[in-house]
């Protein structure tokens, strides 16, 4: 029997935590930073659990967990 790949493109963007959550970084950082306030810069740089459980068992399945 093969091995499951894991996909790279749910590797780079997502990371499972030791409790299971799925972690996802921020929308609104990727350009156009000037006119954005410096607190919300600073509170998009945390990582987000993801909010919905269908959508995190399929990334979860897609990194081999």
């Amino acid at each position: 029997m093969p091995k499951q790949k894991t996909h790279s493109g749910t590797k780079d963007r997502f990371r499972v935590t030791r409790n299971g959550k799925v972690m996802h970084r921020r929308q609104n950082r990727n350009h156009l930073a000037e006119h954005k306030p410096q607190r919300r810069k600073l509170r998009l740089r945390r990582d987000e659990p993801l909010q919905n459980t269908a959508e995190a068992k399929t990334i979860k399945r897609m990194l081999g967990r």
